[in-house]
C-alpha cells in the first residue's frame, strides 16, 4: 500500500485458529485449527506482518476487532475482512480527512466485488446490470452522508481508536456490530464521512443458501438495533441522524409487506376474501396511474443504479427465509449468534439449491391462482372487473416467482478463483524472444493475456515464460514465471491463458499489484453498468428473462441439467 512503511503496522486477525478451537473436544476440528494457526502463522513470517489470535470466540467479530485493538497502538484503525483486498491507494485517498475533521471517527468506502452474488451469477447478468449492492453504496450512503449518518459496514474502512476507546471498542450486543458501532458514536457527537470511491475487491457469497445466511444475519442485527437501541428515543442523536438510522433499521422489514403483496390475491381468488374493492376503470385510473409515477419516480432517481422489477425479485427470494428469521428475534432478540458467511464455495456441479424446494412450492400455488382467476370469470362474469384485477396482481408476482426459480438453480462454475478484469500493458518474454501484449483479467493463480502480433517460435500449450509488467507498488522484481495453459486467436491477434509459478512471497505480491493496485478499473467496470435502460425496455426484459428462467429452474427440477446450457443476453447498454 502506499504509505509510509513506519507509520502502518498490519494485523491478521485470526479468529478460526483460537485456543478454544485448537483444544476443540472434536479431534477433527481441533486439527483444522492448529493446522490453519501454523499455517497462517508461517504466512504472516514470510510477508512480514503480526498474526494475533485470542484465547476464546467471544463476541465473535466484534471480540476479535478489540483483541486487536488491545494488541496494537495506531491512532487510526483501518479493517478488512479477510476476503477484501484493498487498492494500493486506499489509505492515500482516506487518512488525511482525520487530519482537517478532529471530530472525525470514520472514512467509510464502497465495497466492490470482483464476483456476482448467486442472483447475478444464476441469472448470468454481473457484467451488465448494476449490481444489488450498488443502490446501498452508490446513492444510500450517499443519502445517509449528508446528514452525518453514513454507518461503518464491518470492512474497507478507517475508524479512530480514541472514539473508539469512548465505546470501549466495537459494540457486540448485536450481531452486526457494524452499524451498532456507528450508531452509538453518532449519539456522542462524533462524525462519520463516505467517500464515494471503490478502492478495495472482495468476494460475494457463492450459494444461494450463503447468501440467505448473510442477508438474515444482516436482518436479525438491525432487529436487535432496532429493539436495544431504538433510534428514535437515542440520546445525543439529531432529529435527522434519528431519521436516517430508523429507516435503515426498518428497511429490513419489507418481508412483511411482501408477504402480504403476496398472499392478498390468493386470499380472493382461493377464499372470496374481498381484499380490493374496485371496478376495473377505477383501478385503471387510481391504482394504475400510481403505480406507473411510481415507476417513473423510481427509475428517474436511481435508474442507473436499479432496473426496473429488481427490487422486487430480490424482496421476494428474501422473504420466505427472512420472514421466520425475523419473527424469530422480534420475540428472542438475544437468540441470533454471527455466523461468518461462506466464501469462495466449490460450485462444480449444476444443482436446485438446498434452499430451492419452497421457491417451487409458491410458484406452485401461484400457477394455481391464475386457474383459479379464469374460473371465477367463467363462473362469476358479474364480478369479472375485480377478478381480473386480482388475477393481474397476481400474475405479477407469478412471473416474478419464475424469474425466482432460475435464481435458485445454481450454475456450475469451472474456476478455481476469480478473475479480476484490467487492462495492463506487459511484456511476454519466452528465452531471448519478447513480444508486447496487454493483461486482460488475473486470479490468484493465472491470467489471459493478449499479445500484439502473432505468437513467438515455439509457443504452445505446456511451454514455460515469464510475463514482465511495471509495478504500480514499489517492489523489487518485474517478472512472473508462468506456464502457458491455451492458445487461441482472433483477428486481434493471439489470446494465452496461462498458470503462475509462482516461487517466492515476491511473486504473490506481484500478482496482488497486478489484480488490486489500480483501483480506477473498479471505478470503470460500475460505470460501464451504471446504465438507465428505460421502464418499457427493463419491464420487457425482466419478462424475458422470467419466462427463460422459469423454464430453465423447471429443467433443474426435473433433471434437465441442458436448460442451463446458455443465457439470454440483458439489453445492450453503451459505454459511458
Amino acid at each position: 500500500m502506499d504509505y509510509p512503511a513506519d507509520k502502518m503496522t498490519v494485523w491478521l486477525l485470526d479468529d478460526g485458529g483460537t485456543d478454544e478451537k485448537c483444544n476443540s473436544p472434536n479431534a477433527a476440528s481441533a486439527k483444522e485449527a492448529q493446522e490453519r494457526r501454523a499455517e497462517l502463522q508461517a504466512l504472516c513470517a514470510a510477508l512480514g506482518v503480526n498474526y494475533l489470535t485470542r484465547a476464546r470466540n467471544k463476541s465473535a467479530k466484534a471480540g476479535n476487532l478489540n483483541n486487536g485493538l488491545e494488541h496494537s497502538t495506531g491512532d487510526l484503525v483501518a479493517v478488512f475482512d479477510a476476503d477484501h483486498a484493498p487498492a494500493r491507494d486506499f489509505l492515500r485517498e482516506t487518512v488525511g480527512f482525520f487530519s482537517t475533521e478532529k471530530d472525525l471517527f470514520l472514512v467509510q468506502t464502497p465495497h466492490f466485488f470482483i464476483n456476482p452474488d448467486p442472483v447475478e451469477r444464476n441469472l448470468g447478468t454481473f457484467t451488465t446490470m448494476p449490481s444489488e449492492n450498488e443502490m446501498f453504496y452508490g446513492v444510500i450512503q450517499r443519502g445517509l452522508d449528508k446528514w452525518n449518518a453514513s454507518f461503518f459496514c464491518g470492512s474497507a474502512a478507517i475508524l479512530k481508536r480514541d472514539a473508539l476507546q469512548e465505546t470501549n471498542g466495537f459494540s457486540g450486543l448485536s450481531i452486526t456490530e457494524d452499524c451498532e458501532t456507528a450508531l452509538e458514536l453518532h449519539s456522542r457527537g462524533w462524525r462519520s464521512l463516505y467517500v464515494d470511491k471503490p478502492l478495495i475487491a472482495g468476494l460475494q457469497p457463492e450459494s444461494f443458501a450463503s447468501f440467505i445466511g448473510q442477508r438474515s444475519r444482516w436482518g436479525m442485527g438491525m432487529m436487535q438495533i432496532l429493539r436495544y437501541r431504538f433510534p428514535p428515543l437515542k440520546r445525543g442523536l439529531k432529529f435527522a441522524q434519528r431519521l436516517c438510522y430508523m429507516s435503515s433499521t426498518l428497511f429490513w422489514l419489507f418481508p412483511f409487506t411482501r408477504f402480504c403483496f403476496l398472499i392478498s390475491p390468493l386470499c380472493y381468488l382461493f377464499f372470496s376474501m374481498e381484499i380490493f374493492t374496485a371496478s376495473g376503470g377505477e383501478f385503471l385510473a387510481y391504482t394504475s396511474t400510481y403505480m406507473m409515477v411510481n415507476l417513473m419516480m423510481q427509475n428517474y432517481l436511481y435508474g442507473r443504479y436499479r432496473w426496473p422489477w429488481i427490487s422486487d425479485l430480490y424482496e421476494y427470494i428474501q422473504t420466505i427465509y427472512l420472514l421466520p428469521s425475523l419473527l424469530s428475534v422480534i420475540a428472542n432478540p438475544s437468540k441470533p449468534t454471527f455466523k461468518v458467511t461462506a466464501k469462495n464455495e466449490d460450485m462444480r456441479q449444476s444443482q436446485v439449491s438446498e434452499l430451492g424446494a419452497p421457491y417451487f412450492i409458491v410458484f406452485g400455488i401461484l400457477l394455481l391462482g391464475v386457474v383459479a382467476t379464469a374460473v371465477r370469470v367463467w363462473a362469476e362474469p358479474y364480478k369479472a372487473d375485480v377478478t381480473l384485477v386480482t388475477g393481474a396482481w397476481n400474475l405479477v408476482n407469478l412471473i416474478i416467482a419464475g424469474c425466482a426459480l432460475g435464481v435458485v438453480s445454481e450454475r456450475a462454475t469451472r474456476r478455481q478463483s476469480h478473475r479480476v478484469l484490467v487492462d495492463r500493458p506487459c511484456r511476454f518474454l519466452m528465452g531471448d524472444k519478447m513480444v508486447e501484449g496487454t493483461v486482460r483479467d488475473v486470479s490468484v493463480g493465472g491470467a489471459n493475456i493478449r499479445l500484439s502480433q502473432s505468437s513467438l517460435p515455439g509457443m504452445k500449450r505446456g511451454a514455460l515464460g515469464t510475463l514482465e509488467f511495471k509495478p504500480l507498488s514499489e517492489l523489487p522484481v518485474n517478472q512472473l514465471p508462468l506456464e502457458i495453459r491455451k492458445m487461441s486467436m482472433d483477428d486481434k491477434g493471439v489470446l494465452i491463458g496461462c498458470r503462475f509459478l509462482t516461487e517466492t512471497p515476491e511473486h504473490h505480491r506481484l500478482i496482488a499489484d497486478l489484480a488490486f493496485a489500480n483501483s480506477d478499473q473498479w471505478s470503470h467496470f460500475q460505470t460501464r453498468r451504471h446504465q438507465d435502460i428505460g421502464i418499457l425496455r427493463g419491464t420487457l426484459w425482466f419478462l424475458t428473462m422470467s419466462l427463460y428462467q422459469t423454464g430453465r429452474g423447471l429443467g433443474y427440477l426435473l433433471g434437465l441439467q441442458r436448460f442451463g446450457a446458455s443465457i439470454p443476453p440483458a439489453p445492450a447498454v453503451k459505454e459511458a
